[in-house]
């Protein structure tokens, strides 16, 4: 299917989610995601901020869990139409913005390319680790310039059915997919089934 397609269609389907199932589901994915990767202090980790209005995954528990862990934070923030990276603190101050996002006050960008995994957030995934966003292109001209060892994680209610037709060459696809009942590898890794 074409990612338009695919984009109405999981939109349908997460707006389908009662706010229960929603939690549940983040919590779920929240279990899996500790389950399979190792935090450790000093980390750094990007992580969106989710929209509970949109039923985006809950990523509240995954930030409390990095600041229990000591692990560094750092959020998206959409600056002149680009995607920086601000750190995020206990003490940050943080406002909606036009779109509903919660970000940081602060536009300071660390200018940091190199993270131990990005959370990120989408609609849909394939089983090629091809994603499917909100069609802004953010994610894709951060990815481009992240660091090689940088690990793109990518968090969703869905597991991969159909194949995404009209991906191309620029497309870079997630390292793995943590869902409510698995994670999957897209780089030759094992992927963990948790059924």
């Amino acid at each position: 299917m074409k990612k338009s397609e695919l984009r109405e269609k999981y939109l349908k389907k997460r707006e389908a989610l009662s706010k229960d199932e929603v939690l549940t589901k983040s919590a779920q994915i929240f279990e899996n995601f500790v389950d399979f990767f190792k935090l450790e202090k000093m980390q750094n980790v990007h992580c969106f901020l989710s929209i509970p209005e949109k039923g985006e995954v809950d990523t509240s528990l995954f930030v409390e869990t990095f600041f229990k862990h000591q692990v560094n934070v750092f959020v998206p923030k959409i600056v002149n139409k680009k995607m920086i990276s601000v750190t995020l603190t206990a003490d940050t101050q943080l406002k909606k913005n036009a779109w509903g996002i919660t970000e940081p006050e602060s536009n300071d960008n660390t200018e940091l390319n190199s993270f131990d995994l990005v959370l990120t957030p989408l609609l849909y995934c394939d089983a090629h680790g091809n994603r499917v966003g909100y069609g802004k292109g953010y994610y894709d001209g951060f990815f481009e310039k992240l660091t090689p060892h940088s690990i793109k994680v990518g968090v969703s209610f869905f597991n991969p059915q159909e194949e995404i037709d009209d991906s191309w060459e620029k497309d870079i696809p997630l390292d793995y997919l943590v869902t409510p009942t698995e994670v999957l590898s897209f780089g030759g890794f094992t992927s963990k089934s948790t059924k």
